[in-house]
């Protein structure tokens, strides 16, 4: 019956209101007269009563002390209440003073007026109180009720077990909070017990916990790590709470927790970068950021920002998702500096106006075909792009005496065996020895002496990184999909391991890397710990609160052409050099010859423009010696080469 009870109404909650007064005005008699009934005067009380209920009615009226829903009573209820009874008890003692200064006796005593407040305000907050519990205490008595514990006993986890009790909807009962500051453990919430995270285990195995809530934000990534292997050790669902800044006017709704994604468990501590000398840099500089519509290029228009350059170009061929980001920024109050300018790395003319029009003082260049087996079937287009789209780009750079040039390549350009990886590492070849060129003052050739600007002091900065957590063709939003089909899970390899990074973290790297080089450095990042891609694939079977190989199989497909079975680890400590950020090295790569690497890619291009593919790959492989194809249809190229060698 109780289930049924909806809203009290608001007319029941003013004349509550009203009684609780009367109640304590007779109790503040009461207690003046030390409890004795015979020297109340019962006439005195009753008038009393009807000036007390006419004022508290004007009052109530108007603070609208019945307004709030008594479920869901809180601080802001109280705050009301306690003014409401404050200002009748102001106005009845200015009228006690307006009486005394007509030397006429006062209606209600001052005492009376005093204890009747005090009285009134308790009364008033402990009805509300208890009919909140009662609501609480129904809402609790379903059998089937899941068992949550809530991890991180600060304002978010209290607002969210506030937000379930509240909730009629929820179907969760909270046991206890689980914090990792000693100093909380043992105290109580809302009648909730807190306990250190060293008792995490125990309370999952005792309490038969269902659900697990993340809610604290100062936790290591490791920390968190451990406890989702608890939970899903023991069957318990994770869910986490968005940050604040996405609450519904400024509340958490419970429909807004969801499960943990994979994502936040790959991510690692926050990066600070040197944000001053960036600001030095960038304030009041035009930027030109190329791919600007792609996962990379988006992240770096979007930190950009906070620098306050006076206008970031983004440079994108690709219509749809260059005008969302355009949308994005307009909506973020972010879009006053910037134009969206649609071209092709690869078109000299348009190239050329874009320089010429805006004549950007840094150049951030992302764009790139970066999908192995696309690539490894398309190897002209990856050479045209990735290789032509480059240079054109960097001896644009040089033509109109840009301050810095900073590409962004892959870790697939190291020891490549496929063509992507193999055509970022020309690039970067490319990039290296113009830069060793210009430095060494030697005279241009090969066509470009026509190209002024010789004499600025541009900076060619290449930066490499592996996977990105969440990009476009990522892993994880594939495997998220054949999860939400029902599987299967496809795994191209037991074995295969990658290093993964978030899309934020790379892209705060490659604006601090670009800002400390000197031109000409390769800088790595640091990629963290490899991760097994079935192990990951496990996981995320496992957060969505399935069976591996039950209810979501994985299968395995076999290696994709060009694909390798374990990434080069970037940060070994023979191939590079430490620079001032710990996660920010410079590779030891041998350098080139500015007039060979420039004759070698003008044949290369020139292949990529016939597409004559096969042609393309083999001087690509002797470009780059180091370039073996793996998986691939152009093995067979590798053994002509050696045999020819031999």
């Amino acid at each position: 019956m109780f289930r049924r009870i909806n809203i009290v109404p608001r007319w029941l909650i003013f004349c509550l209101d009203l009684i609780c007064c009367a109640i304590s005005l007779v109790l503040a008699y009461f207690i003046k007269f030390d409890f004795t009934i015979a020297y109340i005067d019962v006439q005195e009380l009753s008038r009393n009563m009807l000036l007390l209920s006419a004022v508290n009615c004007i009052v109530f009226f108007n603070v609208k002390t019945y307004a709030g829903i008594v479920r869901y009573t809180s601080a802001q209820d109280s705050f009301r209440i306690l003014f409401s009874i404050s200002f009748s008890n102001v106005l009845l003692i200015l009228f006690n003073v307006i009486m005394l200064s007509l030397n006429k006796a006062v209606l209600i005593p001052n005492v009376i007026i005093v204890i009747t407040g005090l009285c009134s305000f308790v009364m008033m907050i402990t009805y509300r109180v208890l009919v909140k519990y009662f609501f609480v205490y129904v809402k609790n008595l379903s059998l089937d009720k899941k068992r949550v514990v809530i991890f991180g006993a600060g304002e978010t986890g209290i607002a969210t077990k506030r937000a379930f009790d509240t909730d009629p909807r929820v179907n969760m009962s909270v046991i206890a909070f689980v914090d990792n500051d000693y100093r909380k453990n043992g105290k109580v919430v809302d009648n909730v017990k807190i306990y250190h995270s060293d008792f995490l285990e125990r309370i999952i195995k005792v309490e038969k916990i269902d659900s697990l809530i993340f809610t604290a934000s100062k936790i290591s990534s490791e920390e968190k790590n451990k406890v989702v292997d608890l939970c899903l050790d023991n069957d318990v669902k994770v869910l986490n709470v968005p940050s604040v800044r996405n609450w519904v006017n400024g509340s958490i709704k419970p429909t807004q927790i969801k499960n943990i994604k994979i994502e936040e468990l790959l991510e690692r501590e926050p990066i600070v970068i040197g944000e001053e000398r960036l600001t030095t840099q960038l304030f009041g500089k035009r930027v030109l950021v190329t791919g600007a519509a792609g996962s990379i290029g988006s992240e770096i228009v979007r930190q950009l920002t906070r620098f306050n350059p006076q206008l970031i170009i983004l440079n994108d061929m690709s219509e749809t998702p260059l005008h969302q980001l355009q949308l994005e920024l307009q909506d973020s109050d972010l879009g006053h500096n910037f134009i969206t300018f649609i071209g092709d790395v690869r078109n000299k003319e348009r190239m050329d106006y874009l320089f010429r029009t805006f004549k950007p003082h840094y150049v951030y260049h992302a764009a790139a075909y970066k999908h192995v087996p696309l690539m490894e079937g398309n190897p002209s287009e990856a050479i045209c792009t990735n290789v032509g789209g480059t240079k054109l780009v960097a001896d644009l750079a040089l033509k109109y005496k840009v301050d810095k040039f900073v590409m962004v390549s892959t870790d697939k350009a190291v020891n490549p065996t496929n063509v992507m990886g193999a055509s970022k590492r020309i690039a970067e070849m490319y990039v290296q020895s113009l830069f060793s060129h210009i430095s060494s003052k030697k005279i241009f050739e090969n066509g470009l002496s026509h190209l002024n600007g010789l004499d600025h002091d541009i900076k060619f900065i290449t930066t490499r990184f592996g996977n990105v957590l969440g990009s476009n063709g990522s892993v994880i939003p594939r495997f998220q999909e054949q999860i939400q089909r029902g599987g299967p899970i496809t795994v191209t390899h037991p074995d295969i391991t990658r290093f993964f990074m978030t899309i934020p973290e790379a892209c705060r790297l490659v604006l601090e890397a670009g800002s400390m080089g000197d031109g000409g450095e390769i800088f790595i990042f640091d990629m963290g710990k490899s991760v097994k891609i079935v192990e990951l694939a496990k996981k995320m079977i496992k957060l969505s609160g399935l069976v591996p190989n039950q209810d979501v199989k994985i299968e395995y497909s076999g290696l994709r052409p060009g694909e390798k079975l374990y990434e080069e680890l970037l940060n070994d400590a023979e191939n590079t050099v430490p620079t001032h950020h710990q996660k920010i090295m410079i590779a030891k790569v041998a350098s080139n010859e500015y007039n060979k690497v420039s004759t070698d890619i003008e044949k290369l291009l020139e292949m990529a423009y016939n597409y004559k593919d096969t042609e393309v790959v083999r001087l690509m492989k002797k470009i780059v010696p180091e370039f073996k194809s793996n998986n691939s249809a152009y093995e067979e190229l590798d053994r002509d080469l050696e045999s020819i060698d031999v």
